[in-house]
């Protein structure tokens, strides 16, 4: 599906799985506590000492609340009957009133309480009348009460410094655990994060590729009977979204193994040799679990091409990927343990690390065709309850080159903005929008054109989608739209009559001539050009290029590859040319881009001003409906006498 974009910005037009992992294995991560957790620790210390303190001060001031009054008084109460018990506690008599009241008093730790009451003229009638309780001080409670104001401070200074020396001790053990893996594993009893190959769709021959991977770690024995080797290594190759990690984990889960992954991004740290180090834990801890499967994603991290000079003076990256080379295939090979690394970069790669003994097996994931796409659809519409109406099949059809993740967030958009209205089912129209949302973002409604913005926007879509009509290998017109949605101001989307791999020449000038439709009609019609246009040259331009030097569609230079598929090389930020050719040639290579933009030009040109009433008719209806369907699209150009390309019936259905 291609798509022509033309972005509105205030007068400027700019054209365009998974499940939680288990704990980590012991010894699999260490490391000491951060500052924040030390200083955490620090003031939960102090939060206790000062709970503690004043929890003592309540408890003290409770005891502070008995009156103390002279030995006199209390023999005047007992000489007067008011007295109930007196207890002895040492220097302290503690006097227990008939009405409930406390009094305490001291007296002369030499002298007896009788002798101390006589001499105050209690006599032996009144004193035989009061309950004496004598209680010694002494034993465990006695010295612990007296002692703890003391000992209390000291216990909690000594914690708070202990807890100190515990933080520092974790900072200084932290050097020993850089050299672990920090490898997650999957287990192969939990179910709850289980993928098999039922759960993958789109990718029938790299599933075949692997069928051999998963036998033998289900069955190792038949193969070293007969003295077969498995590979060792599995590289998963393909771009952005296609399912590399998901196909690893289908491979884990169906041979009921233990599934050890990580980013090649974890192996470098900045002290040199702890990579290294890592490997050597990760395949230990392999090894201890095999039969097992290690997965490292994105392995170009770690394992680009050696002597580039990529990293600076840090050799720590190679460090890592000559360990790497060696865990594979050195002096101890590992029969039992199969290592999958997946990446969208293969051409990056050390040589070394693809050689037989290593990554001997690769398998390369493509975009999925409509049956892939509508298999894949099926799994992600599992637990999405859809009306009645929904046809998967409809939406694989119009959703060509789409990944396996862009067809996972398509269902999971539809499913969004039906929930979003309030209704408990995913229609056929929800997934029809995600579809552009997906592609382009979501609508800016706050976007509002003016009058003569929505103008010139109605008419560079316009042109686009005329050219597309009326030139014969151009792909048919599925929508045109001046609404905004994401960064365009306005679209134009068009579907192929039927999926291709092979692009002819003739293919690649009516889709140049195409993009230069919105430029044309803005020049025709308002006599002036604005900035709508710049996304459609610079595609235009790069697609004339790659015809000249990368697929030898030149008439002039021939069938010639000048430029590789890497193209460019970035440097701070701008493309720099590391081309093998001379400035003749060069110069010859812009002769020929510019001779196809300005014959497309032409092209373009003689279709608008062929054809300027449908033109007209069809951005005179975009400014008034704002988006033009496939069907209303077609009856313009029925009205105009031009006729519409046919599209596939299972398209139209």
């Amino acid at each position: 599906m291609e798509i022509f974009k033309n972005n509105n910005k205030k007068g400027k037009n700019v054209g365009k799985n998974g499940g939680k992992n288990k704990s980590p294995i012991p010894g699999m991560f260490g490391g000491a506590p951060t500052g924040g957790q030390f200083f955490s620790n620090l003031l939960t210390a102090v939060l206790i000492f000062l709970i503690i303190s004043t929890l003592y001060s309540a408890v003290a001031e409770n005891k502070a609340k008995v009156e103390e009054v002279p030995v006199s008084k209390i023999a005047q109460d007992i000489s007067g009957g008011v007295v109930k018990k007196i207890v002895v506690e040492g220097g302290m008599i503690n006097a227990e009133y008939t009405d409930g009241t406390k009094k305490k008093s001291k007296k002369e730790n030499e002298s007896s309480l009788s002798q101390t009451l006589v001499n105050y003229g209690v006599s032996a009638e009144n004193l035989a009348k009061v309950e004496v309780e004598v209680k010694n001080e002494s034993g465990f409670g006695y010295y612990l009460i007296n002692i703890l104001p003391f000992l209390l401070p000291i216990l909690l200074i000594v914690f708070v410094f202990w807890m100190l020396s515990k933080q520092v001790k974790g900072a200084g053990m932290q050097a020993f655990s850089f050299g672990q893996s920090k490898a997650r594993i999957i287990d192969p009893n939990d179910q709850s994060q289980k993928v098999t190959f039922k759960d993958v769709a789109g990718a029938k021959e790299a599933k075949e590729e692997l069928v051999e991977i998963v036998d033998f770690l289900r069955n190792p024995k038949k193969f070293l009977d007969i003295g077969a080797r498995i590979p060792k290594g599995v590289l998963l190759m393909g771009a952005p979204g296609t399912g590399k990690t998901l196909l690893a984990r289908a491979v884990a889960g169906e041979a009921a193994v233990p599934f050890f992954h990580l980013s090649g991004s974890e192996f470098v740290e900045m002290f040199v040799g702890v990579g290294a180090s890592r490997v050597r834990d990760l395949f230990k801890m392999a090894k201890k679990a095999a039969p097992s499967i290690i997965f490292v994603d994105e392995i170009d991290a770690v394992g680009r091409v050696r002597g580039g000079g990529v990293g600076g003076g840090n050799d720590e990256r190679e460090q890592t990927l000559n360990q790497i080379l060696v865990e594979m295939d050195g002096f101890e090979p590992s029969e039992k343990v199969i290592v999958m690394a997946a990446t969208n970069r293969p051409d990056v790669l050390d040589p070394a690390l693809l050689r037989p003994g290593r990554f001997d097996r690769r398998v390369t994931l493509e975009l999925p065709d409509r049956e892939g796409r509508e298999e894949i659809l099926n799994i992600h519409a599992r637990k999405k309850p859809l009306a009645e109406d929904v046809n998967l099949k409809v939406i694989a059809e119009r959703t060509p080159g789409f990944s396996g993740a862009d067809l996972s967030s398509l269902m999971n958009e539809g499913a969004i903005l039906a929930a979003r209205e309030d209704r408990k089912t995913v229609a056929q129209y929800d997934l029809i929008r995600s579809i552009e949302k997906v592609m382009l973002g979501p609508e800016r409604k706050s976007h509002i054109l003016s009058k003569e913005e929505k103008k010139i926007t109605a008419y560079h879509e316009a042109g686009h989608a005329l050219v597309a009509s009326v030139l014969p290998n151009a792909d048919p017109v599925h929508k045109i739209s001046i609404i905004a949605r994401g960064n365009a101001g306005g679209y134009t989307l068009k579907l192929p009559l039927e999926e291709t791999r092979l692009r002819s020449r003739k293919d690649f000038l009516d889709d140049i001539a195409m993009s230069l439709g919105g430029y044309v009609a803005e020049e025709m019609v308002f006599g002036d050009i604005t900035t709508g246009p710049s996304n459609d040259l610079q595609v235009a331009t790069a697609l004339a290029r790659d015809m000249v030097t990368k697929y030898g569609m030149s008439e002039k230079l021939g069938p010639v590859a000048l430029e590789g598929s890497g193209g460019r090389a970035l440097f701070g930020g701008r493309g720099v040319d590391s081309r093998d050719y001379s400035e003749e040639v060069s110069a010859k290579i812009d002769a020929e881009v510019s001779k196809i933009m300005n014959d497309a030009f032409a092209r373009a040109r003689e279709a608008c001003t062929e054809h300027r009433k449908a033109l007209d008719a069809i951005a005179n209806e975009l400014v008034v409906k704002e988006s033009i369907e496939r069907d209303d699209f077609e009856k313009l150009l029925v009205a105009n006498g031009i006729m519409p390309k046919k599209l596939n019936k299972e398209m139209i259905a």
